[in-house]
């Protein structure tokens, strides 16, 4: 069997353009797994800084009740040091 040169250059124009499809699609789907994997790395992110919001919160409520309590104790200790000294 023998090809004409229109035939030929028809064949190679079909497969280059079978193989340029083919590297287009692959390109997109590595494209789409990488956007795919970013959405997810910024989703995780967010997730975390909504976690460390709120850990920094917590935090801040527990020092301003530990503040509190401890002006409480000094407050009473003022108190009973002034009644022993009353005392004696």
């Amino acid at each position: 069997m023998s090809y004409t040169w229109p035939e030929v250059i028809f064949f190679l124009g079909v497969l280059i353009l079978v193989t340029f499809l083919i590297s287009v699609f692959t390109v997109g789907m590595f494209e789409s797994r990488k956007s795919r994997r970013q959405a997810d790395a910024a989703e995780a992110l967010q997730e975390l800084v909504q976690r460390f919001e709120q850990l920094a919160r917590s935090t801040v409520e527990t020092q301003e009740r530990m503040a509190a309590e401890l002006a409480e104790l000094r407050s009473r200790t003022e108190s009973i040091e002034r009644i022993l000294r009353t005392v004696e």
